[in-house]
């Protein structure tokens, strides 16, 4: 038997390694959730975040001011407002101005104040009071205590009484209704935990019911100081010879919006402080209540 062996030449010959291309990998673009962008916002001051939109709003006003878009007639420049401002403070009518309003706000707020929590203690610890004075006093409420300028006037003249008396009632009326909800929204189990603690009625009232009502209490107070400027406002336009709704008067006879607005700016600037001493009054006086304070 004879075995046929095939030419070398008819052997295939191995395949030649061919060079294998190479693929630069694409770029990668990192992602940031959004978690981390949140995160960088929030790492900037807070007082830096609140100033964002006033900084804002004063640019695009000078803006405005220096294209002619503004008419200076219809409303000033912050720089004309500036100056307008450093001149009232170097004679100083302004700090005088300011020192007669904030005593008549201080006045009519204590005023207000006692008047709206007494009648708030009486109505919310009895309901003999409440019988007595809820009704009377939503009655009153209802009325626009605006209206009741020309009364003042007739009752009280045209001196600072009237003035005293219209901030006193706007601040009564917000105190009032306040107190008395956070009294009536005191949790019945407290009541009975302290009653079998062997608290007594005045003990459940200042050990129990004042502290519930507290922060009703300072939320009323922050609404009486927002309505305190503004009846202060409407009070200073009854024939005032002093504060700061005098020099609005003054100055819209003589078509100064310089100094108008410079008035504005000091009526939100004492409204402003005043909401932050009752916020710093909060953390200090109800430091035992957990509250959300946003995501």
């Amino acid at each position: 038997m004879t075995v046929s062996h095939a030419p070398p030449s008819a052997i295939p010959a191995p395949l030649e390694k061919q060079p294998v291309p190479t693929r630069t990998p694409p770029e990668l673009e990192a992602v940031v959730p959004a978690s981390v962008r949140r995160s960088r916002l929030r790492a900037a001051p807070r007082w830096v975040r609140r100033a964002v939109g006033p900084l804002l709003l004063l640019v695009l006003w000078q803006v405005f001011s220096a294209t002619g878009v503004l008419d200076p007639d219809v409303l000033a420049s912050p720089g004309t407002i500036a100056r307008a401002c450093a001149d009232l403070m170097a004679d100083g009518t302004l700090p005088a101005a300011m020192g007669v309003s904030l005593q008549r706000v201080v006045v009519g707020l204590l005023l207000g104040g006692v008047i709206g929590t007494s009648l708030a203690l009486v109505s919310g610890l009895s309901r003999l009071g409440e019988d007595l004075v809820d009704a009377t006093v939503q009655m009153l409420r209802t009325v626009p205590w605006v209206g009741l300028i020309p009364l003042f006037i007739i009752w009280l003249g045209i001196g600072e009484a009237p003035k005293v008396a219209l901030i006193a009632l706007g601040v009564a009326f917000h105190l009032y209704l306040n107190v008395y909800a956070g009294i009536r929204g005191v949790d019945a189990q407290l009541i009975e935990a302290g009653t079998s603690l062997g608290l007594g009625r005045w003990g459940l009232v200042r050990h129990v019911v004042l502290p519930g009502a507290l922060p009703g209490a300072m939320t009323g107070l922050r609404y009486s100081l927002a309505t305190a400027w503004l009846a202060l406002v409407f009070g200073e336009s009854i024939n005032a010879d002093a504060g700061i709704g005098f020099l609005m008067n003054q100055a819209r006879e003589f078509f100064r919006t310089d100094v108008i607005v410079v008035c504005l700016v000091v009526y939100a600037l004492l409204g402003l402080t005043a909401d932050v001493i009752v916020r710093i009054l909060e953390r200090l006086l109800l430091q035992w209540r957990p509250t959300f304070t946003g995501q």
